[in-house]
């Protein structure tokens, strides 16, 4: 049986991605690496649109978050983090592991941040250095409108826009530059479509100029290190050689298809797979999905563990559960990275497979009708 990866991270890796990887290694300050790797840090920059320095990291994409927060800030300085799932969460926990003073704005998992409310706590903390936002929380398939949550920001403070663009970046329209973000991180194993060890650090010049104040311990995750590494395309430390050699063909991959063109492939597969998903019956969880990852609530009277089980050994196709007070109670579908139309029509073809032998009653293919239905209407 064929298996099929449709987890938001590890995501599916292209053939020709892990046929580069598998090609016998190269060393590090070899010239010939050096070619690689001044075709990435410039592929990068594409990727999230910027004219800005991108750094790669051998860490995941959690370490390239810890890297921001070490190299940009100091014990005491106020952050402003916005909680609305798992990893909201974390980037409350790890700026208060450093020492910082983090004001907590909490909200409502499966429901964007409010521009409004986010609006009244900042100006109430004008001193604050920061402000910690995700794109698309992984947890809860919940997208942010960056965007307009970075205009408020820069023209209400004079707080870094910081993003978390861990399964956004390669799946939502994202643009560095034009929006007005300091620093957005991402991960090798999700968009980009490598396995997990690398994460990519964008930072505007006021985020670059922040460094220079910063008095937070650091050493491997010194981003003035990788800075001045970066200007000669080089890195601080060893990097993940095989890593770097994947994701170079991977962002040619990306570029060859085009940055708008991508994302305009994700949102049309999202919402083919929700059209699906809705037709069977099956209830949404976020309110504002996510064009990488939608979570679904369990039906009544199927039980997760033997759902996930049969949907696993029967059908080959491996999804991510929920997380916290959500475990058992939602799954979680990816659609970030290397799908396309049919890969949608298979995962939910497997769902009625599955949900058949779990007695939920619906009218077979009713799923995969609505879908097919879906990607037709773009081609008419």
């Amino acid at each position: 049986m064929k298996k099929r990866l449709f987890t938001p991270g590890p995501t599916p890796i292209p053939e020709k991605v892990a046929l580069a990887m598998a090609e016998p290694i190269i060393h590090h300050r070899n010239p010939e690496f050096g070619e690689v790797l001044t075709r990435v840090n410039e592929n990068l920059k594409y990727l999230f649109q910027t004219s800005q320095p991108v750094l790669t990291l051998t860490s995941s994409g959690t370490g390239g978050v810890e890297a921001t927060f070490v190299s940009l800030f100091s014990p005491g300085d106020k952050i402003i983090a916005v909680n609305g799932g798992k990893f909201g969460e974390r980037w409350v926990k790890m700026p208060q592991a450093f020492g910082m003073n983090v004001v907590e704005v909490r909200t409502k998992w499966g429901t964007a941040p409010d521009i409004d409310s986010l609006k009244a706590v900042l100006l109430k903390n004008a001193d604050a250095k920061a402000v910690y936002l995700v794109h698309s929380e992984t947890s809860t398939g919940t997208a942010a409108d960056i965007e307009s949550l970075a205009k408020m920001i820069r023209e209400n403070s004079s707080a870094l826009v910081c993003v978390d663009g861990i399964t956004a970046v390669g799946a939502h329209e994202f643009r560095f530059d034009a929006w007005g973000v300091d620093v957005c991180v991402t991960g090798s194993q999700k968009g980009l479509m490598i396995p997990p060890g690398l994460a990519f650090v964008a930072l505007s010049k006021r985020a670059i100029e922040s460094m220079k104040t910063s008095t937070l311990p650091k050493f491997y995750f010194d981003l003035r290190k990788a800075l001045k590494s970066h200007e000669n395309n080089d890195t601080p430390w060893t990097p993940a050689v095989s890593l770097v050699v994947g994701v170079d063909r991977a962002l040619e991959m990306i570029r060859s298809e085009g940055i708008e063109n991508v994302w305009s492939r994700h949102r049309r597969l999202s919402s083919a797979l929700r059209e699906g998903l809705s037709a069977l019956g099956l209830k949404l969880f976020s309110d504002s999905p996510s064009y990488a990852v939608t979570p679904v609530w369990m039906p009544e009277g199927v039980e997760w563990k033997a759902f996930n089980k049969t949907l696993k050994v029967d059908n080959g196709i491996t999804i991510a559960g929920g997380q916290d007070d959500y475990a058992g109670k939602i799954f979680r579908i990816s659609h970030l990275g290397y799908y396309d139309e049919l890969d949608m029509i298979t995962v939910i073809a497997a769902i009625e497979r599955t949900l058949s032998v779990h007695k939920y009653a619906f009218d077979p293919g009713v799923g995969i009708a609505a879908t097919q239905k879906s990607f037709l209407s773009h081609l008419l």
